[in-house]
């Protein structure tokens, strides 16, 4: 059996490879390509290829992090995240969250952070100081805001609710739609357990998220308690 390599995992995705695949693709990547490159295979065919490859050493996890399309950076993200559920990983789990903070920008839209974040940074964070969580809450980059909001999954399902609330409390009037979106997700998953305080982060915060966060936010609440919060009007 040949090694695995960077250069092995690009090519069995090239080997399936459609030109109609395309525009379908693409459609999932949120700012537009620009330098960002699509193959034309779909993001569920890309997850078989990258879990054959999950043994990975983390150099070569890194040049697919380079690459220009999509679909390769996704196999890295995946790979990552393959590896950090593992209890014998190919590589330490504090290796992997230094790689994904050091390789951050091209960790460059919604669907990449929301793969590998919750195992590769929450985790490693789950019994360390979540300060670098707040450094990227802070960041310029709505990828790193949404890496902060999206890490903190780990943490919810542990019952650990109080960085998830923080977070999306500071970030409650971002200006990026997909940072608003994990926002709405994520405190109604975290309100899941605990319906009191996602109550009270969605009083405390109704005039700064938008709207659709907040229509995420109150899906799984009672009807009327759905249409207080949406009229963003206090009561």
């Amino acid at each position: 059996m040949s090694r695995m390599t960077a250069d092995s995992l690009e090519a069995a995705l090239r080997a399936i490879r459609s030109d109609n695949a395309i525009a379908d693709v693409a459609r999932f990547f949120h700012d537009g390509l620009g330098e960002t490159q699509v193959l034309g295979v779909g993001i569920g065919k890309v997850f078989p290829i990258a879990k054959a490859h999950a043994a990975l050493p983390l150099p070569e996890i890194s040049r697919l992090l380079d690459s220009p399309f999509y679909e390769v950076r996704m196999a890295a993200a995946a790979i990552m995240d393959f590896q950090a559920r593992q209890r014998k990983p190919a590589n330490p789990l504090a290796a992997l969250y230094e790689l994904y903070l050091a390789r951050h920008d091209r960790l460059n839209n919604w669907d990449l952070v929301d793969r590998a974040a919750p195992y590769v940074v929450g985790q490693y964070l789950d019994d360390k100081p979540r300060d670098p969580l707040y450094d990227l809450a802070a960041s310029s980059d709505p990828w790193r805001r949404r890496t902060a909001i999206v890490a903190t999954y780990y943490f919810i399902r542990k019952g650990d609710l109080r960085d998830t609330f923080s977070i999306c409390a500071l970030l409650a009037a971002d200006p990026h739609d997909m940072v608003q979106k994990a926002i709405g997700s994520w405190v109604r998953t975290a309100g899941e357990a605990d319906r009191d305080k996602l109550k009270t982060f969605l009083t405390e915060n109704r005039g700064r998220l938008s709207t659709t966060a907040m229509r995420m936010a109150t899906e799984k609440l009672p009807p009327e308690e759905k249409a207080t919060f949406r009229s963003k009007a206090p009561p």
